[in-house]
């Protein structure tokens, strides 16, 4: 596995237009493309440019219903994600340290996403392209 950079944070919020206010207005993000999820949220990005998929994801939460967003929140800094690529090479590692890990592909993004929680709770999500989950 060679992570080459971080590719996003998220955090869940509650007040999903107070948070769009305070990273449009006063850090300077725009709100960008965003897939259909089925859970409420914002994608914030600091220029026009779209292709790496913003740098701040915020993801809605409702109190009546906190965990419906999946994967299992961590919390206020629900993950943090990194561009990826052997996703073969770290499945062989995760299956050898019986390390549970969740997949999901984003076909709209060309993404093959791994979630797996470090030993401290924190989720990290790895994003691989989408070509590669298939070969699993």
């Amino acid at each position: 596995m060679a992570i080459s950079k971080l590719a996003h944070y998220s955090i869940r919020a509650s007040d999903l237009e107070a948070s769009r206010k305070f990273y449009t207005e006063i850090m300077g993000f725009r709100v960008g493309y965003r897939p259909d999820f089925p859970f409420p949220g914002l994608w914030l990005y600091q220029t026009e440019d779209e292709r790496e998929f913003g740098v701040v994801h915020i993801i809605g939460t409702d109190q009546a219903n906190a965990d419906g967003c999946e994967p299992t929140s961590t919390g206020d800094l629900d993950h943090i994600a990194f561009l990826a690529t052997d996703w073969p090479a770290m499945r062989a590692r995760l299956m050898s340290m019986q390390t549970r890990y969740e997949e999901r592909i984003v076909p709209t993004l060309g993404l093959h996403q791994v979630f797996v929680q470090d030993p401290a709770g924190v989720m990290i999500e790895l994003n691989y392209p989408a070509g590669e989950g298939e070969r699993t």
